[in-house]
């Protein structure tokens, strides 16, 4: 499944608001995807932990075509690589611009990235336009 779907992530924060102070919370952004071969096998499958850049290289290089979920709002594709069927979940503008979403709708502090060194420009772009930004 997606990286951090939407409906989960509204889940724990309208739980996190029941115990803490809105304005104390951070929202914890994803800055990277999964690469899952199938079938998944609990206890024993592992991903492989890629870039969103990386996702959208794979994607093209296996002629893939890009899905989005609009419950989980996440894209994702399958494709597959020598006779092993994988299928890759990760983050673009579209998935952003839903978290970033929560921060004025539950009037939340602010927010910080998970694997800030994967750059993913678009991201950088919707949140510059998005928010304005204090260095502090």
């Amino acid at each position: 499944m997606a990286v951090a779907p939407i409906n989960k992530v509204r889940e724990v924060v309208d739980y996190a608001i029941t115990r803490i102070d809105p304005a104390k919370i951070d929202l914890g952004i994803p800055n990277y995807g999964y690469d899952w071969t199938l079938p998944y096998v609990r206890g024993s499958s592992a991903a492989v932990t890629i870039s969103n850049l990386e996702a959208i290289q794979i994607a093209i290089a296996h002629d893939a075509e890009i899905f989005f979920d609009e419950t989980a709002m996440s894209p994702y594709f399958q494709y597959e690589q020598s006779g092993q069927l994988h299928e890759v979940w990760f983050e673009d503008v579209r998935s952003y611009r839903e978290k970033f979403s929560l921060l004025p709708a539950y009037l939340l502090r602010g927010m910080g990235y998970w694997q800030i060194m994967r750059f993913f420009r678009p991201n950088w772009l919707l949140l510059q336009d998005t928010f304005q930004i204090r260095k502090l």
